[in-house]
C-alpha cells in the first residue's frame, strides 16, 4: 500500500509527528479507543488520579475487522494504574488484569469463566490493540513506532488505556519526517517490514512469557495469537479504509510464511459467496478461546467455523 499523505510537520521531533499519526489512526478505528499521552505530560504509573480515556476494545467481532472482543478488558475492582512492563514483571498486577477480564465476562455473559479463558481474552485484547498501534502507522504512513511496554498504561478500575509517544519511529529515506530527531531511517520496504516484526516481538515477548503459565498453552500457540492479532489489525484497518485487498497484500508481505517466533504466515484465501462474490478469509494460528464464552458463535476465523458459516455471516453483515 502506498503511504498516505502525512500530516504537516510543524514540530521538531518524531514525537509530534507520531502524535499526529496516532490521532489519524484513532479517528479511523472505532475499535482502537486510546488516549495518546506525550511523554512530558505522563502521570506516574502509581498516580491514583485517573486520566481521561475510553475502553480498549468496544467492537464485538474483530476478525475481518471483527474478533469477538466486546467491551473493555480491564474492568473493575483494582484502582492501581499499571503499564505493560509491570504486567510482565509483577504477578499481582497480572492477576488483577486477568481478574478484571473475568469480571467483565461474568457481567456480559452471566457466567464465571475458567481462569485460562479470562487470561486468553485479556492477552488477546492487549495484543490486538498494541499491535495496531505499531502496524497502523506503518500501513498508513510507512512509519514504525517502537512502543515500549512501559509506554502502554492501563487503569483497571476505570478501564482506561493510554500510549506514550516517546520512542520515535523507523521510516523510509523519502519520508518527510526522515530528518527529524527521533526518526530512524531504514533502507527499503522489506527493512521496514522487518522493523515492524521486531517492534512487535520486542514489546510482547515479556508479556507472552508471563502469560504462558496462565493460559496453559505453549510458546507456539501463544506466538500464533500474536501473529493473528498483528495480521487482524492490518486487515481491520484496510476494511475501514475501503481498501481490503491492499491490506491483505500488505499483511501477506509482512508475514508471507512463518518467521520466528511467528509460527505461520498471514495465509489469506478467498471464499466464493452468492453470485460469485469473493471474500477474504484466513484461519487463526492461535486461539483466543471466545468459543468457551459463547459456544454458539466462535470467531469468524476460528478453525471451528466452517466456510459455509463464514460466508453466511459475512454476507449477513454480522
Amino acid at each position: 500500500m502506498a503511504p498516505e499523505t502525512a500530516a504537516p510537520l510543524h514540530a521538531v521531533g518524531a514525537t509530534a509527528a507520531l502524535t499526529g499519526t496516532y490521532g489519524r489512526l484513532i479517528a479511523l478505528c472505532d475499535a482502537l479507543d486510546v488516549r495518546v499521552v506525550p511523554p512530558d505530560h505522563l502521570a506516574s504509573a502509581g498516580d491514583p488520579e485517573p486520566a481521561p480515556g475510553r475502553d480498549l476494545a468496544p467492537d464485538r467481532d474483530r476478525d475481518l475487522g471483527r474478533d469477538h472482543t466486546d467491551g473493555h478488558a480491564h474492568g473493575h475492582g483494582h484502582a492501581e494504574r499499571l503499564d505493560g512492563a509491570v504486567l510482565a514483571q509483577d504477578e499481582r498486577a497480572l492477576d488483577a488484569f486477568i481478574e478484571a477480564e473475568a469480571v467483565r465476562i461474568r457481567e456480559r455473559h452471566g457466567h464465571v469463566p475458567r481462569r485460562d479463558v479470562a487470561a486468553s481474552r485479556a492477552l488477546h485484547d492487549y495484543l490486538w490493540s498494541v499491535s495496531l498501534l505499531m502496524s497502523g502507522p506503518w500501513h498508513l504512513e510507512r512509519r514504525v513506532p517502537r512502543v515500549h511496554p512501559a509506554e502502554v498504561r492501563l487503569n483497571l478500575a476505570a478501564a482506561e488505556f493510554e500510549v506514550v509517544t516517546g520512542s520515535g519511529f523507523a521510516c523510509l529515506p523519502d519520508d518527510p519526517a526522515a530528518g527529524l530527531p527521533g526518526a530512524r531511517v531504514v533502507s527499503d520496504q522489506e527493512a521496514l517490514r522487518a522493523e515492524l516484526r521486531a517492534a512487535v516481538v520486542d514489546h510482547v515477548s515479556p508479556l507472552v512469557a508471563a502469560f504462558g503459565r496462565q493460559v496453559r498453552r505453549g510458546p507456539r500457540a501463544l506466538w500464533g495469537m500474536v501473529a493473528d492479532d498483528l495480521v487482524s489489525g492490518i486487515w481491520y484497518l484496510g476494511r475501514i479504509l475501503g481498501r481490503e485487498d491492499e491490506a491483505v497484500r500488505a499483511a501477506t508481505e509482512l508475514l508471507p510464511h512463518g518467521i520466528p517466533p511467528f509460527p505461520g504466515g498471514a495465509d489469506f484465501r478467498r471464499l466464493t459467496g452468492r453470485g460469485g462474490a469473493g471474500h477474504h478469509t484466513r484461519t487463526r494460528l492461535g486461539c483466543c478461546l471466545y468459543y468457551r464464552i459463547d459456544p454458539s458463535q466462535a470467531c469468524l476465523t476460528c478453525p471451528r467455523t466452517c466456510d459455509a458459516e463464514r460466508i453466511r455471516r459475512i454476507e449477513a453483515g454480522s
